[in-house]
């Protein structure tokens, strides 16, 4: 079940035409097809594939247990008998560098991270190895790929020892709703927007997750069988990606999740929820985690002065982290003994505002999509963020749920979900319009993103310049 990612195979196939060996990076985090598109970059191409992937942490291993599977796995790629664990990296990335031969070839180092973990030099004897031997090889793209993107950037991306040497950088992000719709198959036409919404409101557009998807059930019920079960593949699934990531030890990066997982909050914000001093600590570890791709700044210029915001505000971007540790993670004992129950999603207490926030995350994370359906797909976009106006003695203060910036035109854009979607959204923007500061000579205009039925006198009473339904969001024709 492979959709999307056309543009990344497109750049990968590309390096083809390189007449030199080309090292590419690529991260992003657990479930989301990194290595899935490496091996279909591979297969489309008619390349041979070499696949190796470091191991998970587990208490008690060691460098040699990782040179052990190196080993074993490099054995079983290329068909040959059982061989001795390689003695150090150096003697590993020789076998390795054996083992290619003038084929088209892509070499994947999977979870390159947890391959390295326990030698200080590994990063260093990789690039040996890579000056030495392995850019020596042509036709040959060489992936180091991994979910723990921190080590990536430091030991390889912001290293005096690999600089210029990556041909390609690639950061994968969750899909766009248009591909996520693909995995309902043609049943898509034939189901609400709503449903596959509330699914993806879960799950985002991780493919691991989405391929769980039965298009046969409704979304409630696919929602309890990946989340509310016992042994779901949500009911802990963020506790395995965050460990792998930061480590058992990373409390304060989970307290300031916990800190964020009701709503967006300013650094100082964080702190307070924390009842601790804001400091360059906590500025750390929100870096760590946007890198990690739990987290997004919502940092766009301040539409009076049109300079960067002072008052950033940080998100929550992962909708399963989210979800989790608003719903799942509260309710996990109830779970875990197989009595949680609920005859329908809008029954669960607190689900309409959950759903609401889930909502606004989907549709800030594709922003290119909703640019398109706004006309503003070749216009230049100085800022597009949230926004909020605090108040002050000469104005009202408003928070905007997305606010989009360029040269001459700010676009307020509301984003609406509920069953029935009256005239009184129009009033509610009208009010955010009249509060917004911003300077004399720019126009502003309007927009509407909504999941649920918009009355007709909405549309009749054309105070929105634009409305744009879930359904064209996910590529549904209706």
């Amino acid at each position: 079940m492979f959709y999307g990612r056309e543009n990344d195979i497109a750049d990968l196939d590309g390096l083809w035409r390189k007449r030199t060996a080309s090292l590419v990076t690529c991260r992003g985090r657990r479930r989301i097809g990194k290595s899935t598109l490496i091996e279909e970059f591979a297969r489309r191409s008619g390349a041979r594939l070499i696949e190796i992937a470091g191991e998970a942490p587990r208490k008690g291993m060691t460098n040699h247990d990782q040179l052990r599977s190196f080993s074993r796995q490099l054995d079983e790629q290329i068909g040959t008998p059982a061989s001795p664990p390689a003695v150090d990296w150096l003697e590993a990335f020789s076998r390795l560098d054996n083992a290619i031969d003038r084929r088209k070839t892509v070499v994947l180092l999977d979870e390159i991270s947890w391959m390295g973990q326990f030698d200080p030099d590994f990063a260093g004897e990789l690039k040996t190895a890579w000056d030495m031997r392995f850019k020596k090889h042509t036709p040959l793209v060489f992936v180091l790929c991994g979910s723990v993107s921190t080590w990536i950037s430091e030991n390889i991306l912001n290293s005096t020892g690999f600089v210029g040497r990556a041909s390609q950088n690639l950061t994968l992000g969750e899909l766009p709703l248009d591909c996520c719709a693909k995995f309902w198959g043609k049943v898509a036409e034939r189901i609400a927007a709503s449903e596959i919404i509330d699914v993806l409101s879960v799950t985002g557009g991780v493919p691991r997750y989405l391929e769980e998807v039965d298009p046969a059930l409704s979304a409630a019920e696919n929602i309890r069988r990946m989340c509310f079960l016992p042994k779901a593949i949500l009911r802990d699934d963020f506790s395995k990606i965050f460990n792998s990531v930061f480590g058992e030890n990373a409390v304060t990066k989970r307290k300031i999740l916990d800190a964020l997982a009701s709503a967006p909050r300013t650094l100082s914000e964080i702190a307070a929820q924390m009842d601790v001093e804001r400091s360059g600590v906590i500025s750390r570890h929100l870096s760590e985690l946007e890198i990690a791709g739990f987290l997004a700044e919502d940092a766009g210029l301040n539409p009076t002065t049109g300079r960067d915001a002072k008052c950033v505000r940080y998100r929550i971007s992962d909708n399963y982290t989210r979800f989790y540790l608003r719903y799942v993670k509260p309710n996990g004992n109830t779970i875990d003994k197989g009595a949680f129950r609920f005859s329908s999603l809008e029954a669960l207490p607190g689900w309409d505002t959950i759903m609401g926030l889930q909502f606004e995350n989907l549709v800030t994370s594709n922003l290119p999509a909703l640019l398109s359906r706004l006309g503003l797909d070749r216009t230049f976009i100085k800022s597009a963020a949230p926004w909020r106006q605090l108040p002050t003695a000469r104005k009202k203060g408003c928070q905007i749920d997305l606010l989009i910036q360029g040269e001459k035109t700010v676009y307020v854009v509301e984003m609406k979900r509920r069953r029935e979607i009256s005239p009184d959204v129009s009033d509610e923007v009208a009010k955010k319009v009249k509060a917004l500061a911003i300077p004399r000579g720019i126009s502003v205009r309007t927009a509407l993103v909504y999941d649920g039925y918009l009355l007709p006198r909405v549309e009749a009473e054309g105070f929105f310049d634009t409305l744009v339904s879930a359904d064209e969001l996910l590529g549904l024709k209706r």
